[in-house]
């Protein structure tokens, strides 16, 4: 009866609805934008692979409470920019920035720069100097109007002491930075250009080259709960009044105190962040000198930077059996996702936050692999909203056990099948797995029938 039922009202429903034009892009199963129903299939979150550490800050211009790393890749070559700290105020003149670069995401080294004296030497890495440095947060802008001279970018910048400073009711705030090759920087202008806020984190900033602006994510306390608002802006200079992030209804308000927050690389439409979730009252190493607080990183994704999905709340990356990264603020993912463009993106993750050995850790992730439309061995399927069909050929970043398998329907706007893929099996990044070039300019669904795998992500394609 079940069956029959939604035989008679599919057509019904298919041509209610405004068919999604999806373009060539790529679209992630971080959520479920393409779902109308699913049936025996779960989203599932991918934890990323552990791997080497690639910096322990043991300069004597940097320290164990370094922080607020940035990783920008800049063709083959990725740059850490982080915050030189071995503790004291937020407000301390004596912050640097610092940055190392590798050529494989693995090896780091500091250039030895010679352009400001830190550590008593000018033989480092350092490239500003200045309370700004507590927060420093550099990007390379992809404003395709963008001055040479400003082709990189950066926020830095904290609220003065004093009541309701949480509510950015002090003096001080965000200044722009920008540069011609992330090593000489200069303010844009002698005032901040974002004050409403309370930015003792790390704020961001980057070109949205999907909606044509700047988009910055900074930190906001809402009912002294750390958040994040969002803001855009068409110069850099003038921004937009702060809008907080917004989540569905049952999901829990945690204290999020970074969000590094990027566009997708393959699908800059799409925002991901991982926020540095903050326990706030639990001591897990009782007598540690920066006192109670855990932390662990989560995953989250938006389509238009204000509303956020969480469909999953545990974890992305736990502080693990290291005991030094139970400790308060460790556990802290860098901004930016490296492509070396093997089929794995890499990550950064801080750790021994406060220890002498305070370092960074490389993670791995699949290329576009975050999380999936997951079938156990049981099997199962799921039907996709109404598709505009923009392609030739569909394809899809999807992988299976030996056994398992994938198989993709094409439903015409009446429920009839009018195009089906062979079984699909093996594990893929860009696999051509059906022609659709009859289909182009209709709207369709597609139902995807799948045992034991994973698929990642699709897209249509000429």
């Amino acid at each position: 009866m079940r069956l029959l039922l939604l035989s008679i009202l599919f057509p019904l429903l298919a041509s209610a609805a405004t068919p999604l034009d999806l373009g060539t892009r790529w679209e992630l199963f971080v959520d479920e934008h393409l779902v109308a129903s699913k049936d025996g299939l779960a989203l599932k979150l991918h934890e990323p692979v552990r791997r080497e550490i690639v910096l322990t800050t043991d300069k004597p211009w940097e320290g164990p409470t370094c922080g607020y790393f940035s990783a920008i890749q800049d063709g083959k070559k990725v740059r850490l920019y982080y915050r030189g700290s071995a503790g004291g105020s937020d407000h301390s003149d004596a912050q640097v920035t610092c940055f190392v670069e590798s050529e494989d995401g693995i090896h780091f080294t500091r250039p030895k720069l010679g352009l400001i004296e830190a550590g008593g030497t000018k033989d480092n890495n350092v490239v500003w100097r200045g309370v700004e440095s507590h927060n420093f947060a550099p990007f390379l802008d992809a404003n395709p109007n963008a001055k040479p001279s400003e082709r990189y970018k950066a926020l830095g910048g904290v609220k003065q002491p004093g009541k309701n400073w949480h509510q950015g009711e002090t003096p001080g705030g965000l200044y722009a930075f920008a540069s011609p090759d992330g090593v000489h920087w200069k303010k844009m202008q002698d005032t901040p250009v974002i004050t409403k806020g309370a930015f003792d984190s790390q704020n961001l900033a980057f070109w949205d080259v999907t909606r044509n602006r700047y988009a910055s994510f900074s930190r906001i306390f809402t009912n002294k709960v750390r958040a994040i608002q969002s803001m855009t802006s068409t110069d850099f200079l003038g921004w937009s009044d702060g809008v907080a992030h917004q989540y569905a209804k049952d999901v829990p308000f945690e204290h999020f105190y970074t969000s590094a927050t990027v566009p997708c690389p393959t699908a800059p439409h799409l925002f991901l962040s991982f926020p540095k979730r903050f326990a706030t009252t639990r001591e897990k190493v009782k007598g540690h000198i920066g006192g109670k607080g855990v932390s662990d990183a989560v995953f989250m994704s938006s389509r238009d930077g204000t509303h956020w999905d969480r469909p999953f709340l545990e974890a992305w990356v736990r502080p693990g059996p290291d005991l030094q990264n139970w400790t308060e603020r460790s556990n802290m993912t860098a901004c930016g996702i490296y492509d070396p463009g093997d089929g794995e993106w890499s990550l950064y993750i801080s750790e021994h936050y406060r220890h002498p050995d305070h370092r960074i850790r490389r993670l791995t992730v699949r290329k576009q692999g975050f999380a999936s439309m997951h079938a156990d061995a049981k099997g199962g399927s799921f039907t996709t909203k109404p598709i505009q069909v923009t392609g030739s050929k569909l394809i899809l970043n999807s992988a299976t056990s030996a056994t398992g398998s994938l198989v993709i329907e094409v439903l015409d706007e009446t429920g009839a099948v009018a195009a089906k893929s062979a079984e699909i099996y093996g594990d893929e990044f860009e696999a051509n797995v059906l022609d659709t070039s009859k289909l182009i300019g209709k709207t369709v669904t597609l139902r995807v029938t799948m045992k034991d795998a994973d698929l990642y992500a699709l897209r249509f394609a000429d």
